[in-house]
């Protein structure tokens, strides 16, 4: 029973009385009919005002003889006991996760345990065995039958040699009892030697436990997790590899085999796209065993059939290497309180013999491989699982679900265009004389896309083929996803307006000219957010070029142009990752049936099975500052002991067009891709953490002091005009290391009649969300306001003269357009050893974005 003072006091028994009782003024007591008729209240307005609540006692003549006052408490109460059951709600959901976390850390330790008894074994059987063999050779002069003692063991070749298995139904049983018997042995066993992935720390709030192998045939990756799906839910996802697996092409079932435990047997033919230009394809001849454990456990398993006859083959495609997947798959099982605990392994064979030596680091690494399917797989599930708990509806009106289809179309164009595989209607042309660009042209774009592009939104449209320019080159020291935050953020450094405004035209109604490439000539660039998955690792974004109309005055198009865009592999702590910035014209009306063209890079380390660069590394040369005059880092630097890191970057651009235009297309889109390697090779050559130890790094412009001696001057102009010091530099650490790491933003600019900014500290750099290499593309009045440029044209002469000025609490802009907050800013003239005037400095102290 629940009971209310009258005076707002509040009791949390719950209500039901059988009539009202007023106990000494005190309490009241509601009948049901009354705490029925309050909750149909509470659930059409859970916090109803003074007014409401008058007017609800008017409309309910059962709520007549309750005063208002005992309304408010009773909807407080009711609040109250709502917000009570919600948060046992979420404390009941979080135990359930650490319950069935910790039930799968025990297990993973119970495992570990056994793998490490299992090594211990073996190294006293290895250590006997070295110390007889030490000892029969102190014994007898020749060690011939010691060594030929020991070749009982089948070599690696003989093991796999199997003699040919039947593929009728028994046959195919037996093959598929094997694989379950195989991969339950390395998802809970000891078969393959699991070590942590680097970087990987299980918890309740991570993707799970991810391993690697080590020392075995080919490439594996094992992952345990927890989903908030049932077994035959992610059973259905996982078996659906396109729709998760962006490197997946298709998945053909050829037949299925139902078996006597409600099982099945299917046979599969899949196909992975190659990803990079400079390798074939992959594709698999499969059987996949689903069936159920005595536990109730789900199991998903498959390998390769490579030894099988008198049973149906696929042979292999032009163009694709036959790769071998050893016994892989999926162990689903039913966890307390919903939802499934899973295990994953991924194991392959992917042939490196057939791809250049460099490249064999793509597939010799069990990281890219749990990169990209293993981890790639739970992402995906834990994805659909938020979907499914919280469907609400985000961006633009649209479900998440919907906002996945545009990335996966992304993706999907994006590898087609990669690979011009010729079942989609693609063809070579001939080269230029230059083998830096390959050239495909497609004249049924329809097949690729689902679309006529001829036909574009009810109007008809003079493109009818599609052409794709594309290339791959090597990158030394460069982390990806410093390297590829760089292409998102400065889309100037390296794209053409008048080539992004053709694309766009391209896809609309009317006809358009051929653009000629040039550098510069860009308008702004916004980053709309559009959606991104549930760790950040991808995110989906609306990209608005400004001001553009007046580059193709001959287009029927409007003044901004936007690129759907999607962007994965930012975060540089993740190791092996790849990374890619795939972006494509879109309309404004962003219709669904909207052809989608994509272009753009990808970013593969070839060595990811070396420690990740330091957390610390910044977008811009932040690690720079650590090199000493010789060009070494200073002592007890840990990122010395990652080495050099190289990575293959791959660009591909695709370009609607008239097919009587071919020849004129392929010439502008070869010279505007040659383009974008010489600004990438720019870029790259800027972002090397070595390029101030190296002579092969970017020299200062002429006349330009080094940064050591550019830092020592502004200090010392500081202490002249301003009587204090800047810095306090402790130790040994130089001057220049201590004012990049300073907690204001100081920022230097050069003293033409257009003042652009020449160095910034890491403040600096961080405020303008900017790097080194593009700051001297930034004018000092861009980041004023109308007054902030006039207060500045009014001042400036007093610092010329004066040699300082201080200017009060104000607002600036960053170079994406983000205002920023000031305290106060001082601004000092700069001089050389000669005393002449060098530059303007100015320090804004306690910034911070609005």
């Amino acid at each position: 029973m629940m009971a209310v003072s009258s005076g707002g006091s509040r009791d949390s028994r719950d209500s039901g009385g059988q009539k009202m009782i007023m106990d000494n003024g005190k309490y009241v007591r509601y009948t049901p009919e009354q705490v029925e008729a309050l909750e149909r209240l509470y659930h059409e307005c859970p916090k109803p005002s003074s007014m409401r609540r008058q007017q609800l006692i008017r409309e309910c003549p059962i709520l007549s003889n309750i005063e208002p006052k005992q309304i408010k408490v009773w909807f407080q109460n009711r609040r109250c006991r709502e917000k009570q059951r919600k948060e046992a709600s979420r404390l009941q959901a979080v135990n359930r996760k650490l319950t069935a976390m910790n039930k799968l850390l025990m297990e993973e330790n119970d495992r570990l345990q056994k793998q490490v008894s299992q090594l211990v074994y073996e190294n006293t059987f290895f250590r006997q065995q070295t110390q007889n063999a030490a000892t029969l050779a102190t014994t007898d002069t020749s060690c011939e039958s010691v060594v030929t003692s020991g070749q009982h063991h089948l070599t690696p070749q003989q093991q796999h040699q199997h003699p040919p298995r039947d593929a009728s139904p028994a046959g195919l049983l037996s093959i598929a009892e094997e694989t379950l018997t195989e991969f339950l042995s390395k998802a809970t066993g000891t078969a393959v030697e699991w070590v942590q992935m680097p970087g990987m720390k299980p918890g309740p709030d991570s993707i799970g436990i991810v391993a690697i192998s080590h020392g075995c045939t080919g490439v594996a990756a094992r992952a345990c997790g927890l989903v908030g799906l049932d077994p035959t839910r992610v059973a259905e996802i996982l078996k659906d590899r396109p729709s998760w697996y962006r490197d997946c092409r298709s998945v053909e079932v050829v037949n299925v085999l139902p078996t006597g435990s409600s099982g099945t047997i299917e046979l599969l033919y899949m196909q992975l796209y190659a990803p990079t230009t400079l390798a074939p394809a992959r594709d698999f001849w499969l059987l996949r065993y689903t069936s159920v454990l005595e536990d109730g456990s789900l199991v998903v398993c498959e390998r390769s059939l490579n030894n099988t006859q008198n049973g149906p083959s696929m042979p292999q495609a032009p163009h694709f290497v036959r790769a071998e997947m050893l016994p892989s798959g999926y162990l689903i099982r039913p966890c307390e309180g919903g939802g499934s605990i899973i295990h994953i392994v991924d194991h392959m064979d992917l042939e490196p013999w057939s791809v250049p030596e460099v490249l064999r680091p793509l597939y010799e690494s069990s990281t890219l491989i749990a990169q990209k399917t293993t981890m790639a797989a739970l992402r995906h599930l834990r994805q659909i699982s938020q979907e499914v708990s919280q469907p609400s509806v985000t961006g633009w009106g649209r479900r998440p679900a919907a906002l996945r289809a545009l990335s996966q179309r992304l993706s999907r164009g994006f590898n087609e265009a990669l690979n011009g595989f010729t079942d989609e209607g693609w063809s070579m042309l001939e080269s230029d004389g230059i083998d830096d660009v390959t050239v495909h042209v497609n004249s049924s774009p329809s097949k690729m896309m689902g679309v006529q592009l001829s036909y574009v939104n009810g109007f008809p449209s003079m493109s009818n083929a599609v052409l794709c320019a594309k290339a791959s080159m090597l990158l030394q020291d460069v982390p990806p996803a410093i390297l590829l935050r760089f292409l998102r953020e400065h889309r100037s450094e390296w794209a053409d307006s008048s080539i992004d405004a053709y694309s766009a035209a391209a896809v609309k109604a009317g006809p358009c000219s051929l653009p000629v490439p040039r550098a510069g000539n860009f308008g702004g660039q916004v980053i709309l957010p559009l959606a991104h998955t549930i760790e950040h690792e991808e995110f989906l974004e609306v990209i608005k070029l400004e001001n553009m109309a007046h580059y193709r005055e001959d287009m029927i198009m409007q003044s901004d142009i936007f690129l759907l865009q999607l962007c994965s592999g930012v975060d540089e702590n993740a190791v092996g990752n790849c990374a890619e910035l795939v972006f494509a014209p879109i309309d404004a009306s962003f219709s669904d049936d909207a052809p989608i063209i994509p272009s753009g890079f990808r970013i593969i380390p070839l060595d990811s099975g070396k420690d990740t660069p330091s957390p610390n590394r910044t977008l811009d040369l932040a690690s720079a500052l650590e090199v000493g005059p010789t060009g070494n880092k200073a002592s007890g630097d840990s990122s010395t002991q990652c080495g050099s890191t190289k990575s293959v970057i791959t660009i591909a651009f695709q370009f609607a067009f008239e097919m009587h235009l071919q020849e004129n297309v392929a010439s502008m889109a070869r010279q505007y891709v040659r383009g974008i390697i010489a600004s990438v090779q720019r870029v790259a050559l800027a972002l090397s953490p070595s390029r101030f130890g190296s002579n092969a790094g970017l020299r200062p412009p002429p006349g330009s002091p080094e940064a050591h001696t550019l830092a020592r001057w502004i200090c010392q102009s500081y202490r002249c005009y301003l009587g204090a010091e800047l810095l306090k530099c402790e130790g040994n650490e130089s001057i220049l290391k201590t004012l990049w790491h300073h907690s204001d933003a100081v920022l230097c600019c050069s003293l033409k009649a257009l003042p652009v900014f020449t160095f910034a500290n890491q403040a600096g750099l961080d405020m303008l969300e900017t790097t080194l290499v593009a700051l001297q593309d930034i004018t000092l009045e861009k980041i004023f306001d109308d007054s902030g440029r006039k207060t500045l044209c009014s001042e400036f002469p007093q610092i010329m003269q004066q040699g300082f000025m201080c200017l009060q609490s104000g607002i600036c802009l960053s170079s994406m357009g983000r205002p920023i907050s000031y305290e106060r800013a001082v601004a000092w003239k700069v001089l050389n050893e000669e005393e002449n005037a060098h530059c303007i400095c100015f320090m804004f102290i306690n910034w911070s974005f609005v």
